[in-house]
Order: structure tokens, then sequence, then C-alpha cells
């Protein structure tokens, strides 16, 4: 019996690349590095603000309310003002300092490598990501998984980001694909998932954090060796 889909666009960070997992590990050498702890009652204290600032920050990014250095600067800036550490200077060389050293961490969800080395034989593989153009393909290289695919496709460079419509017809488009054998496979209801259903292509939601929702999603998983059930 012949497969659905000839093509897989994958999400990296949170889907492949365990973000939350290498961003602490880069966080915690950094905390340590510019003796933050002078200023944040711990680690926690600093990474608790950390993350309210960049989650809100990263969707207003993908909104196309902010730029890229805006974003990379401020998630660090605003919870150091937080504490009165009002040092803009620090805050750059820590935001460089993260976009440095994040990449070079190699943590990946659980099976990735498996999976992956099991779909390669049958399907076209493909990466769709809005993180930063400078750092995904080291990220990529250094945690081994670019090998398993064909084409990088990445927001900064398309000029959209993810949930917009142009981001996956490109995508699909510069591939030769087609919609109805290309499959969508990522963590972020909004960007992945819901970007894909308006594009007109199916989704796996990677459910991780087991989020209840109400959205009709084609497949939805929380172990990436359950896309084995789905695909092979």
């Amino acid at each position: 019996m012949p497969r659905k889909y000839k093509h897989l666009f994958f999400d990296l960070d949170h889907t492949l690349w365990d973000f939350e997992a290498n961003s602490e590990e880069t966080l915690i050498e950094l905390y340590e590095t510019f003796n933050l702890d002078q200023y944040f009652e711990s680690f926690e204290d600093f990474h608790e603000r950390y993350e309210s600032h960049n989650l809100y920050l990263w969707s207003q990014y993908r909104k196309g309310k902010v730029d890229k250095k805006t974003l990379n600067f401020q998630r660090f800036h605003l919870p150091f003002c937080e504490v009165g550490f009002d040092d803009k200077a620090i805050a750059e060389q820590f935001a460089s300092e993260y976009v440095r050293i994040s990449p070079s961490k190699t943590k990946l969800f659980p099976n990735a490598i498996d999976v992956l080395e099991k779909l390669k034989p049958h399907y076209e593989m493909h990466i769709i990501t809005n993180g930063f153009r400078e750092v995904q393909a080291k990220k990529l290289e250094n945690s081994g998984l670019r090998p398993y695919f064909s084409n990088i496709y990445i927001s900064e460079l398309i000029g959209v980001q993810k949930p917009h419509p142009y981001f996956f017809d490109y995508s699909i488009k510069s591939c030769n694909a087609r919609k109805k054998e290309s499959l969508v496979i990522g963590d972020s209801l909004e960007a992945d998932i819901q970007g894909a259903i308006k594009a007109g292509i199916d989704q796996v939601f990677f459910n991780t954090k087991g989020l209840s929702h109400e959205k009709k999603i084609t497949h939805e998983i929380d172990n990436l060796s359950e896309l084995l059930d789905i695909l092979l």
C-alpha cells in the first residue's frame, strides 16, 4: 500500500532539539560567569523572570512587532532591570554569549535520532523553523541532525514567520512537494499546527506537556517514537 505522505516538515526547537534543556544549561553557565547571584535570589529566580519575558517577546517577534535584535537584548535586559541591574552593556554581552553558546548544546528529545534513522529511507525530510539563522545550522550540525534533512527553511530568510501561510507555501513549492503529500510535525499550536491548518497541510502536534485544546488536528503524539506508528 503506497504511503500517504512523501515529505515531512519538522520544527526544530522543542520538537527535535530540546530547547528548554539546552537553554537552561547555557543560562546556568552564564549566570555563574556574570556573577548574577549578586542581583538575583537564585538561578531559579532569574530563570523565571527570563522565561516570562522570553515567551512574550517571541510571541511579539512572530507577529512582527519586535525585531530579532530587540528580542535577544530585551529578554535579558528586562529581567536585569527588575532587580535593579540596569546595565545595557552587560545585557548586550550576555545576549551575545547566549546566542554563541546555546547552539553548541546537543540534547535532543528522546528517540529523535532513532526515529529519523527509520524514516529517512522512506521520506524526504525538511526543517521549518522561526529560530535565528546564525544558530539553527549550528544546532543541526552539532547535535547530529543535519544528515537527515534535505532542506532547512528559516523564517528570517523566507521573510515571514510561521504561522504565516506564505512560509508553508514557500517551503512546499521550493522542494517540489504537494500539500496533500506533506506532513508538518511541531510542538506549537500557534506556529506549527495552526499555520499548517491554514495552509491546508496535515499536521502532527507534538504535545509533550499535555496541553488541552479544541483544535481538530490530524495526529497528536507525546513521544517521537509514535511517528513510526503513523508513518511506517
